[in-house]
């Protein structure tokens, strides 16, 4: 089989790896790709954003499965373009997609289908929603309601900062027409999980959990980023917890979209808090994760295109979908000043040695080669992720080669996998 794999992070580096170790596979193309990529796949110089030009080049390649990573081709519809031409790719349509695409309409799927998530309300004007933030003290998270990078959720403690949130979403436009809208809910009180599913519109298989960690700086201070790291299996989702979520949310939504006409194929991410009143849904994403799928590839033992194929084929009730008994811990390397202003073009030292450390990959993402080595070219660089018989094992061998890697500014969060300890 020939792969194409859409994206240049450290997700996709990921999945080009954990596609490369099955030996059906005769080819792997990635696109526009990193210098991660280039090591398991040919990276190809297009845009994903350009449907028509990914379409061109699957068929002069015969490329027989397509992987969308990132969600702004899924949002972009490349699904519903590749299915009007009989080419097989594995995603949500656009309409499913809009699940992550605009808080707005997740929102509302949320309450019309009595799926567990916070209170709030939805704002076109930013002077009611001002307004409403006075009014209630208990409004104090403000999400722009299209596609931002990750970006685009202000975890407020003020009314102050609330207010500041939404002049900038709104009046100062620093996201676009994606803060055309915003979506104010309250602050919940509890400990954040990722819980993803594999799909095929009516079964859903969990993978195993995991715990993203946004914030830039240790014990979750500072703005928020498109992942700092996570670890799994995440003990804050237990057998209880798990069943809860797949029956009170992942399986609602799924039968919510095929009731709504558009049945839901791929990778399903529930963002959730569990709270005292069990899991509730904060947002949904339509693909992996990143940085969860770093540590989620390194613990699948399944191949993961049989799993592709079978959401596709609707045969995924047959499927096998099996993950080690062990923990992984990703760490994720970022240039100094990010998620705000950075530099590139820094070369990055010791990744042949931090990737001789045993049981550790290190996954390239903003990073890009040179003809003098390997440059920084991101906010998020590395994902250095170790695989341990625990997740105290997991977290040492991470950062040990972690402490192997050097570029100028560097910085990473010293306490990526914490809370799991805390509850071991």
């Amino acid at each position: 089989m020939k792969i194409l794999v859409l994206g240049s992070g450290g997700r996709e580096h990921a999945l080009c790896w954990k596609i490369s170790q099955d030996k059906t596979i005769e080819k792997i193309f990635c696109v526009p790709g990193n210098s991660g990529t280039s090591l398991v796949a040919e990276n190809i110089g297009l845009d994903i954003m350009d449907n028509e030009e990914i379409i061109n080049f699957v068929k002069q390649n015969n490329i027989d499965l397509t992987l969308a990573g990132p969600e702004a081709p899924l949002v972009n519809g490349i699904v519903d373009e590749f299915e009007k031409n009989n080419l097989r790719i594995f995603g949500p349509k656009r309409f499913a997609a809009n699940l992550e695409g605009s808080k707005v309409f997740s929102k509302k799927m949320l309450w019309k289908y009595n799926i567990p998530t916070a209170k709030g309300e939805i704002f076109d004007d930013a002077e009611k929603a001002i307004q409403f933030v006075k009014d209630n003290s208990w409004a104090r998270i403000v999400k722009a309601d299209g596609l931002a990078a990750g970006k685009g959720v202000y975890v407020c403690k003020t009314e102050e900062e609330a207010v500041k949130a939404i002049k900038e979403i709104m009046h100062a436009k620093i996201f676009g027409d994606a803060g055309n809208s915003v979506v104010i809910e309250e602050r919940l009180v509890g400990e954040e999980a990722s819980f993803l599913v594999f799909s095929d519109g009516k079964t859903a298989k969990a993978m195993v959990s995991t715990q993203d960690h946004k914030p830039a700086y240790d014990n979750d201070e500072g703005p928020n980023t498109g992942g700092m790291g996570a670890y799994g299996p995440a003990p804050v989702i237990t057998k209880k917890l798990h069943e809860n979520a797949m029956q009170n949310i992942m399986l609602p939504i799924i039968r919510a979209m095929e009731k709504e006409g558009t049945p839901y194929k791929g990778v399903l991410y529930g963002g959730l808090m569990i709270t005292e009143k069990g899991p509730l849904v904060i947002e949904f994403n339509c693909r992996f994760g990143d940085p969860e799928c770093q540590p989620i590839m390194m613990l699948m033992a399944t191949d993961l295109i049989p799993v592709l194929e079978a959401c596709i084929d609707e045969t995924l009730d047959e499927t096998e979908v099996i993950f080690r008994d062990m923990a992984s811990c990703c760490v994720v390397l970022a240039s100094g000043g990010y998620p705000g202003k950075y530099e590139k073009d820094k070369p990055i030292t010791g990744l042949k040695k931090a990737g001789n450390v045993p049981d550790v990959m290190v996954f390239h993402a903003g990073a890009k080669n040179h003809e003098d080595g390997i440059f920084t070219n991101g906010g998020r660089v590395l994902g250095v992720t170790g695989i341990g018989k625990n997740i105290r094992q997991a977290i040492d061998r991470s950062y040990e080669a972690a402490r192997l890697i050097n570029f100028e500014n560097m910085h990473y969060r010293k306490d990526i996998g914490a809370k799991a300890l805390n509850r071991s």
